[in-house]
């Protein structure tokens, strides 16, 4: 199932449900699907700590009958996308864990998982704006695969991991790549730029992901192809990472992981492929999600 959240009267942002038709959504938060919910609140978060698993197999069962819910159907033209999860507690990621981005670069493969932590404020949504503040440059793109975690994480072992796990979404990990070399490699500043980590738009329940391993990852930049890549590629695989983060902090439902990106960065291209105010970035994981975000110079609170 796709779930996503959207904005409701300009305000509300409530949860809803890709169908079949792929053209329109139902309403989650429409009076007629409060049974379909129990007593969970209509947005992603509350459902993904209730447990997205039980949600989906009523919601599964309900849509095979003739809907009672004709009133919540709405077209997927008439809203305003959000991040799956507006407002994540965390999203950890995980730098030079492709291996055709370390081959590139004549990197040495990491001996463990190299991690960072970004706000959940840093997020936005599709077709929202990447803001690049005035002061900052060489600002780069990170297409990848990100994972919704489902269930609390604490000490867990490989193999127990992707029960975990609620959902994946796209993302797209911008980056300030010139505050990290400043800071000797210290992620902090260059991945914590307000509005830089799009996700979405869909969270992607894992049923409908055959096999994680196989997803093509590209990134076009004003229509040019900078990234063109595959999880395949993909060196500390997903159990991996997840068990890895958890023996260093607890995650917790809502929380993100993102796994990393292929190879095709802005450094590396001649001349440098930096992301610019003006520009359109679009990034494209089949079968997962298409995200497109316009460039802008700014930061949310002087806008």
């Amino acid at each position: 199932m796709r779930y996503l959240s959207f904005r409701k009267n300009s305000q509300i942002i409530a949860a809803g449900l890709l169908l079949a038709d792929t053209n329109s959504i139902l309403d989650l938060s429409h009076p007629s699907c409060i049974g379909l919910l129990g007593h969970t609140q209509p947005n992603i978060l509350d459902m993904v700590k209730e447990g997205l698993e039980p949600i989906s197999k009523r919601i599964k069962e309900s849509l095979k009958n003739d809907l009672p819910y004709k009133d919540a159907v709405i077209k997927l033209k008439d809203i305003t996308f959000c991040a799956p999860i507006p407002n994540p507690g965390k999203i950890v990621g995980a730098a030079y864990n492709f291996t055709d981005a370390l081959d590139e670069r004549s990197m040495p493969y990491p001996k463990e998982p190299v991690i960072f932590i970004r706000s959940g404020l840093t997020t936005i949504g599709p077709y929202d704006p990447i803001l690049i503040p005035p002061d900052v440059g060489n600002v780069g793109y990170e297409a990848e695969l990100a994972v919704v975690m489902g269930k609390r994480a604490l000490h867990v072992e490989p193999d127990a991991v992707m029960s975990l796990i609620a959902g994946f979404t796209a993302h797209n990990d911008v980056s300030g790549s010139g505050m990290i070399k400043e800071d000797k490699g210290n992620f902090v500043r260059g991945k914590n730029m307000p509005a830089s980590a799009p996700f979405g738009p869909y969270l992607v329940t894992p049923d409908e992901i055959r096999d994680p391993y196989a997803i093509d990852i590209q990134l076009k930049v004003d229509g040019k192809t900078l990234q063109d890549g595959t999880t395949a590629k993909m060196y500390f695989k997903i159990a991996e990472l997840i068990s890895f983060i958890s023996k260093q902090m607890p995650l917790e439902p809502g929380d993100i992981i993102a796994t990393g990106t292929p190879g095709g960065l802005a450094m590396v291209h001649s001349p440098p492929a930096w992301l610019l105010p003006g520009q359109m970035v679009q990034v494209d994981l089949p079968g997962v999600g298409f995200l497109t975000n316009p460039v802008k110079q700014g930061v949310p609170y002087l806008e």
